[in-house]
Formats: structure tokens, sequence, C-alpha cells
């Protein structure tokens, strides 16, 4: 077929389309015309690092995918709001930018509190929510049409819960903001850690408007605890309890989580976050996928903060494209929905990895990591080094392979 063959057939096609859609008394579709998706996160508040994160690395691949031809010809444009990291706001995000911008698929939220506020309304109008950052469990449960690229927090409590046995504690003392998300990573830790025969001997909690620890610090010091576990919300909130803990003469071990692992919340701690351990995801070194986005990231925005999270909404987007290609239709939820739930992803986070039943991420673990020195901290190890995956550890442990062991020698 020669190129004059050819343009007059594209010509008579789109002549065909054209007399259809006026036969059907239906607009005639802009080829032209972006597809507009929605995206909702916590730019403001406690979340705000993470949040900002989120929007930052989901626009750069956006633009990426823009640059090299859009989507079947079409741009991607993304429209964002202010989740603010809690769900009164997440709904009225979640109102603007269904009720005036007409989205069908939305990006988010970046705190689980607010995936909780707004998921049963968007299951109620069969809106997509797919989430990079929400960990909070009972997000499972949500609806057919809540997906997420973020590990489960009963899968960080687990694996926390057998590191904290593994690594000889026997009494916890823990300090939570008081927050859905805060909230599950304690409690699924904390019953971990009893599973396995510890002692829970001193809990506290505290509102995110706090911002000084010292005497909640010191009621669970009284109670000799063998370590700290530190569930927080905010990155700001983390650092300074670390630092506060160690300001007040407390030398045992510290535990975190990924937000205590964010740069911000290391800088803060400085010194004092030395040696603290943490089950966070950590992209894979030896992925070239996950390390061309982080200096892409770098090399865009000028830093790298917590890397995990730059992957997963970096995929979140790419994922995103894959889907409205099959669907040609960003209010077309329901496709989109089914495309989700067929799809098998390779990219940043890792290889070949899917969503089951209840949009829970499929083929990702979490990580053991432990915090460097500050001499030792660089742009590119983040701050900390991988011990090994949370299985590896269980399994290298002779206290979780073999409790009895632990039975007889502490009678």
């Amino acid at each position: 077929m020669n190129k004059l063959t050819l343009s007059i057939l594209t010509t008579i096609l789109t002549l065909a389309a054209l007399t259809a859609a006026c036969d059907s008394g239906e607009p005639a579709p802009d080829p032209a015309e972006p597809f507009r998706i929605g995206v909702m996160e916590s730019v403001t508040g406690p979340g705000e690092t993470y949040g900002t994160v989120a929007v930052q690395a989901k626009q750069m691949a956006a633009d990426e995918i823009n640059a090299a031809g859009g989507i079947e010809g079409r741009n991607l444009e993304l429209v964002v709001e202010d989740s603010k990291c809690n769900a009164q706001d997440a709904i009225t995000a979640y109102r603007k930018l269904t009720d005036v911008d007409s989205m069908k698929i939305i990006l988010g939220t970046s705190c689980s509190g607010a995936m909780l506020g707004v998921a049963p309304v968007a299951e109620e109008d069969g809106t997509i929510l797919f989430s990079g950052s929400a960990s909070n469990s009972d997000i499972a449960n949500a609806g057919d049409y809540i997906f997420r690229t973020q590990i489960n927090d009963i899968e960080v409590g687990i694996g926390t819960g057998n590191v904290l046995w593994g690594d000889g504690i026997r009494a916890l003392a823990t300090i939570t903001e008081e927050t859905d998300y805060a909230e599950g990573v304690r409690r699924n830790t904390v019953a971990q850690f009893e599973k396995n025969g510890g002692k829970l001997v001193a809990a506290e909690r505290y509102g995110s408007d706090i911002t000084d620890f010292r005497t909640q610090l010191t009621k669970l010091f009284a109670a000799n605890p063998d370590a700290l576990h530190v569930s927080p919300q905010s990155e700001f909130a983390a650092g300074t309890i670390v630092k506060q803990a160690r300001e007040l003469g407390y030398q045992g071990p510290i535990y975190g989580e990924t937000v205590s692992m964010g740069a911000t919340s290391l800088e803060l701690a400085g010194d004092a976050a030395t040696g603290m351990r943490a089950i966070t995801a950590a992209l894979d070194p030896d992925n070239q996928k996950a390390q061309e986005v982080l200096a892409n990231f770098r090399e865009r925005y000028n830093y790298i903060a917590l890397p995990w999270f730059i992957g997963s909404h970096y995929d979140d987007i790419y994922i995103a494209a894959e889907c409205l290609k099959k669907t040609g239709d960003d209010q077309d939820a329901d496709g989109f929905r089914d495309c989700l739930y067929e799809i098998t992803w390779s990219g940043a986070l890792g290889d070949n990895y899917n969503f089951d039943d209840k949009g829970e991420v499929v083929g990702l673990a979490r990580s053991v990591v432990e915090v460097l020195p500050p001499a030792e901290r660089t742009d590119d190890n983040y701050g900390y080094k991988v011990l090994g995956l949370t299985s590896d550890w269980a399994a290298a442990s002779p206290w979780l392979k073999c409790p009895i062991l632990y039975n007889n020698l502490s009678q």
C-alpha cells in the first residue's frame, strides 16, 4: 500500500467515524483531547514530605509518557488536589475531583486515614482509588474499586515483630501517633511480637499537633524496656522522638518503619538515629529501572527522599497509562478496574507483580534496614544499609526457627 492509498483510506475512515457520530447525535471525539485523571496526595499536613514526593514522581512519569507521544497519541493530564493526610480534607478533595472535574480515576491518597475516609464514598460512586502510599490493613477490605501498590501493614507488623524477637528483644515500649497508619503499624507489630512470646511493657500515643515528646518518653523508659518502637505519621515527629529519646539518656535500641527512614526524619535526628532499625520497602539496587528512575528524579528535583515511594508513585502512573490505553476512556472506571485485576507489571518496584482480588499488591517484599552514622550517609545509600528481606531475617534467627530454644534457655 503506497502513501497516497493509505492517506485516502485514513480520510475515508475518519469521515465514516464523523458521520456515525453525527447520526448518533453524539459529539465527534477529539483525538487531541488528553486523558485526565485525578491525583489526591497530602502536599500539606503530617504527610507533606511523602505527599510532595508522590506528586513529583507522578508528574515526572506523566511528562515522560507525554514526551514519548502520549497514550495512543493523547497526552496524560494530572489534576492534583491536596488530601492533607486526613479523612475530612480527603473527602473535600475527592468531591472537587469528581463533582467539578468529573474524574472517575483518582490516584491517591498518601495517608491511610485519608484513604479509609474517602474509600467508602469512592466505592459507592464506582470511582477508582489507586494508592502508592496508604498501607493500613483495613484498606484491603475497602471495596472493588480500591487498589494500591503499597504493601499492607500486616506484613510490616509481622516483619517488625519477628525482627524484634530475632534481635533478642523481650520487653517492648511503643510510642505511636494517633492516626490510622501509625496505629496500624503498632497494632500489627505488637500482635506479632506478643505471638512470638514478647511483652509490651509500656505504650504512649500522641496527637499530630504535638512537638515535644519528652513526657511520654520518660514514662516509657520508666518501664525499663529492652527496645523502643516508634510509629509516626510524619517525618518531623519521627526525627524529634528519636533525638529526644537519646537526649533523655536512653541508650537502648530503637525500631521504626518507613516514615522513620525518611530524609527529613534522619536529618532531624542526626546521630541519635544511628543504629536504628526499621522494616520498610527498599528499591532493589540491582533493578536497573529503579535506579534509572531515582537518577532521573534526583536530576529533576535535586534531592532524593523515601526512594521506594518514588518508585511506587512512578509505577502507578505507568500502570494507569497502560489501562487507559486498553480502555481508551478516562471515564471507564469499570474497564480500568478490570485492567488492574488482570495486569502483571514490571517497573521500579520490581518484576512481575500484580493485584489480588482485593486490590492488594502481590509480589513485593519488605526489607530490614539500619541507619548509618551521619558521616556515612550519602545520596546513594539514603542514610541506611539494607540488612536483608524480612523473610530472610526470620529464617536466619534461631529464636524464630526454634522458639523452644528460647523457652528452655529462659527457664
